[in-house]
């Protein structure tokens, strides 16, 4: 098959959340797989500045957004074998932060990803290149259905066009003022209930879960969450609506990338069969982060974004109690200003057993994820999760709330014997968190059990092959229905 995904962000070139990472490790699966597979995104200053060879190519795109022609360069790439094609357009995206700074969103968001959705249609023809799929994530590529069903729908190039798009994280809905739909030249038609209105705005999200011919999302558990009113963040009568074209497929990871066999961030390589390397990585981590070397005492790691979805409420609450169990804490994030307030203030109450680290650092994320004993995800929803699965990898055993592709990932070892590995609470509150750690810190103490599980949690096959697979089952139902 011929497809092209679609994406505001793709690791290795710019990167803010898990899509870049699913952007950049699942077209190289379906490669694997022996498709043709291509991809298309901004050409951020954060890949400018990567110094990235890339090939300008002579067609230009040219699209009317706000009243003025803007016009697009288009940049072409390489990830690996994979062709990347870039938009470049300086003004819209030439910015420090993908979608915004500090202060917040950028306040023309919804011009620059317009442009973005309108580009790709004119590119695709410019390129010569027609996929039978499109494969479009998140918000920022939710007008591309939107467009091929009514500006584009008597064009014989797209006719044949099938549209498959991800929801990462329905709680990014790319919502703006009603008059944004005029800005981009979109039909006034399509305004109302079953088109891009949503409660008085204009949802680029709504426009993808309306008119695309399928839906994803990243994993099972997530795809029934969001059809509940609990988890759907006010779509989920939408997507309820849509149930029979909406399904879920769990996230891999890039098991070459996430492999701590070869990876040089690491004191010691180790692998299920040689776990010597994992001690070792811990001793690393204790002396480089300042705690006490100690083998006996285990430690309790938290990497990725500091905010309330990530249930830092949770561990807030549980603070005075963890931090009187006989283990080390170490935490590694960014993120909403209160809940950094907190881990400033607690941060050298504890030197020898916490050590917190505000921002991010890839190689010292590796050193966590191999040194750690456990790793925490008390999440509130998180729609798949890609720490427990690296965790997993690095032999650090998740402690998660039963939410999303945490619930079909990690298998809690007292419920679930045979295949247990890591330990899960239910209720989202502070003695439940403490309850499923201090059943963890209970079978720390039996070492030859704990190997056992995290022997087992290493063993798993976490990569993308299978999930590519399940993909191109959607990818063929969606292109079956234009009929190639």
């Amino acid at each position: 098959m011929k497809i092209l995904l679609v994406s505001s962000e793709v690791a290795p070139f710019a990167k803010t959340g898990g899509l870049a990472d699913v952007a950049g490790a699942l077209p190289l699966a379906l490669r694997r797989l022996g498709h043709d597979v291509r991809i298309f995104m901004p050409w951020y200053r954060d890949v400018e500045q990567k110094g990235l060879k890339t090939e300008v190519l002579p067609a230009q795109v040219e699209v009317s957004i706000d009243g003025s022609v803007q016009v697009g360069r288009l940049r072409q790439g390489q990830l690996e074998e994979i062709p990347v094609y870039f938009l470049d357009h300086p003004g819209y995206f030439q910015r420090d932060g993908l979608y915004g700074s500090a202060e917040g969103d950028h306040p023309d968001n919804d011009l620059r990803f317009g442009f973005f959705c309108r580009a790709l249609l004119e590119a695709l023809p410019a390129v010569d290149f027609r996929p039978d799929v499109l494969h479009l994530n998140d918000w920022q590529a939710g007008l591309i259905p939107v467009l091929l069903q009514s500006e584009k729908k008597a064009d014989p190039f797209f006719a044949s066009m099938a549209t498959v798009f991800t929801i990462h994280n329905l709680g990014y809905q790319g919502l703006f003022p009603a008059t944004a739909l005029g800005r981009l030249g979109l039909d006034p038609a399509l305004f109302h209930m079953e088109g891009l209105e949503y409660y008085g705005s204009m949802s680029f999200l709504k426009g993808g879960i309306f008119f695309s011919d399928l839906i994803t999302t990243v994993s099972p558990t997530y795809c029934r969450e969001i059809q509940t009113s609990e988890y759907g963040h006010g779509f989920e009568g939408i997507l309820t609506k849509r149930r029979k074209d909406l399904h879920g497929i769990l996230n891999g990871i890039d098991t070459g990338i996430w492999n701590p066999a070869a990876d040089e961030a690491l004191a010691a390589p180790f692998s299920a069969e040689t776990l010597a390397g994992k001690a070792a990585n811990k001793k690393a981590l204790q002396k480089e982060l300042g705690l006490s070397v100690d083998p006996r005492v285990p430690v309790m790691a938290m990497i990725g974004r500091l905010a309330t979805q990530k249930g830092l409420d949770i561990l807030e609450a549980a603070w005075p109690k963890l931090v009187s169990r006989p283990l080390q804490f170490v935490l590694l994030g960014s993120g909403e200003e209160r809940h950094v307030e907190f881990f400033r203030t607690v941060k050298d109450l504890h030197p020898a057993k916490i050590s917190i680290h505000i921002g991010f650092d890839d190689a010292l994320a590796r050193r966590i994820y191999a040194g750690s004993d456990l790793f925490l995800m008390p999440s509130h929803y998180e729609p798949c999760g890609l720490g427990q699965l690296i965790a997993l990898r690095y032999g650090s055993l998740p402690l998660v709330r039963s939410t999303g592709g945490l619930a079909d990932t990690v298998h809690d070892v007292d419920r679930e014997r045979d295949r247990g590995n890591g330990f899960v609470f239910r209720k989202a509150s502070a003695g439940a968190l403490m309850r499923a750690l201090d059943r963890a810190l209970d079978l720390y103490g039996d070492q030859r059990l704990w190997k056992q599980v995290v022997r087992r949690g290493m063993s798993l096959d976490l990569s993308w092959d299978e999930s590519a697979r399940r993909y191109l089952e959607i990818y063929r139902q969606a292109a079956d229905r234009k009929g190639n």
